[in-house]
């Protein structure tokens, strides 16, 4: 019996033609998994962006002095005198949540002294929160206020907030 010191050239072969079946085949699933991944990038931030949407509606009705005005028209209109939860660096504002006519754009409207609809001399600033917009319904009873949210083919999103006094109302 001799000693084999190299691969025949069949071997070689072989090995080549299998190379040449998985390299392929890992590619594939390689450019599957980057697809995977970036659709799950903009699903991640998708829901990140409505879940700061909520957690800013959250806050401002947290920090709220309890004037709260809720206006049920086409859609529900949510009104704070006074928040101290400020997307643009001011001490304390003025906060309304509306939904906007075009595309049912959930908008947030912060300022001091302005009425709905804005006029042009009033200044405020205005951030679109969300599109496709089906539901917005904010329901108060005593201290509590709840909130639904719901956009087109999505699921609702529903959330009360606790221990909102209305003014006059705080117990000494």
């Amino acid at each position: 019996m001799s000693i084999r010191k190299a691969f025949t050239l069949i071997e070689v072969l072989i090995s080549i033609g299998l190379l040449g079946i998985i390299i392929p085949a890992l590619f594939s699933l390689l450019t599957q998994l980057q697809e995977s991944n970036e659709q799950l990038a903009v699903h991640l931030q998708k829901a990140k962006d409505v879940t700061d949407a909520t957690k800013v509606l959250y806050l401002d009705i947290l920090g709220s002095d309890g004037n709260i005005t809720i206006k049920k028209e086409e859609f529900s209109r949510l009104c704070l005198q006074e928040t101290r939860n400020s997307l643009h660096a001011l001490p304390s504002v003025k906060v309304c949540w509306v939904v906007l006519k075009k595309r049912h754009t959930l908008a947030r409207v912060e300022g001091n002294g302005y009425e709905l609809p804005l006029k042009d001399e009033q200044r405020a600033e205005v951030d679109l929160v969300m599109s496709d917009m089906e539901l917005f319904d904010v329901y108060r009873e005593k201290d509590k206020v709840l909130v639904v949210l719901k956009q087109q083919r999505k699921e609702p999103i529903s959330f009360m907030v606790q221990g909102i006094e209305k003014p006059g109302s705080k117990k000494p």
